[in-house]
């Protein structure tokens, strides 16, 4: 299994959390100020990759219309675990603090939502909710913690290959 990225994002629906495996890694970073009168109504033009906010609101926003989707077809009792894509499957486990984490991972993964549970039960809420330094709410910093980002190296290494 290939891990290529993985995500949490709160109850507001904010990323707090970001780690890439396949691309050089980047820090979670609020909104650049932008130039209002060069991008008026359009997104910016040109080659450069999008940034972290980007792929956190494309992300975010493909596991929200694939659950509304599947709730206005199948139901309320009804649940979203993954999907899947030519080129990569998106894995998704919901805590009920409405917290959510997203892996995306190469085609072949399988049986990766006991992985995110453990995750969320074993690293998660050891390192970050337990921690009184930790603050209630995310939004504004994201995580920030580096037993939690040391942890979840070394609960992934054994299970994936990174590319």
């Amino acid at each position: 299994m290939t891990i290529y990225s993985f995500w949490i994002f709160d109850r507001h629906c904010d990323c707090i959390f970001y780690k890439d495996y396949k691309r050089p890694s980047r820090r979670l970073q609020s909104k650049p100020e932008v130039d209002k009168d060069k991008h008026r109504g359009g997104p910016a033009t040109g080659t450069s990759p999008l940034s972290v906010d980007d792929d956190a609101k494309l992300i975010f926003g493909s596991v929200f219309a694939i659950r509304n989707l599947i709730t206005k077809l199948a139901g309320s009792k009804e649940s979203f675990f993954a999907f899947k894509t030519s080129k990569y499957k998106l894995h998704f486990y919901e805590t009920q603090t409405n917290l959510r984490f997203v892996m995306i991972t190469d085609t072949e993964a399988e049986g990766v939502r006991p992985i995110l549970e453990q995750v969320h039960a074993g690293l998660f809420v050891e390192y970050v909710i337990k921690n009184p330094l930790s603050p209630a709410e995310h939004s504004f910093g994201g995580v920030d913690n580096e037993l939690f980002n040391l942890g979840l190296d070394r609960f992934l290494q054994p299970l994936a290959m990174f590319e």
